[in-house]
């Protein structure tokens, strides 16, 4: 059986690295970094397609080639407003320079090469609730297959309530 239980390995820079082969999963995996301003970190795609989530914070990002410029708008995830995304196909490098302290996922699956880099969002985005009661959860549908957005990656982001 595979730990799932995962502990950043660190206090800034990449703190998460979870692989389809360290989780045992056939397709997704998931980083997280936690940059201070001024930081940079960056990545090539190869096989995976990835879309990049401004968690908290701001930060410059380039990728597939094109300047995108600050992507970033809450400073705590709990705002719980729409974050800055970027999808970034497989066959590029993408890389981010925090211009605040900032949290960065990367999520990841095999890419296709079927979509070109773009932004996706906040606009149009917006949270939804699901279940009822102790079940209840609200959701930022970030990538869904109901979204021409990649290829094969589908991603939220999930707030459950405190009660």
């Amino acid at each position: 059986m595979v730990d799932l239980l995962r502990k950043p390995f660190g206090s800034h820079g990449k703190v998460h690295e979870i692989t389809p082969q360290s989780a045992g999963w056939r397709f997704v995996g998931f980083s997280l970094y936690r940059l201070r301003q001024g930081e940079k970190a960056g990545e090539a795609t190869g096989d995976r397609e990835v879309i990049l989530v401004v968690v908290e914070g701001k930060a410059k990002v380039q990728a597939a080639g094109q300047d995108w410029g600050l992507l970033g708008d809450r400073m705590n995830v709990f705002e719980k407003t729409a974050p800055h995304r970027l999808y970034v196909p497989n066959g590029s490098n993408w890389e981010i320079m925090a211009e605040t302290d900032c949290l960065v996922a990367v999520c990841s699956a095999p890419g296709k090469g079927g979509h070109a880099a773009r932004r996706i969002g906040p606009d149009g985005i917006s949270l939804t609730s699901r279940g009822k009661g102790t079940n209840t959860r609200h959701i930022n549908n970030i990538a869904m297959e109901n979204e021409d957005y990649c290829d094969s990656l589908l991603v939220t982001e999930v707030f459950t309530p405190d009660r």
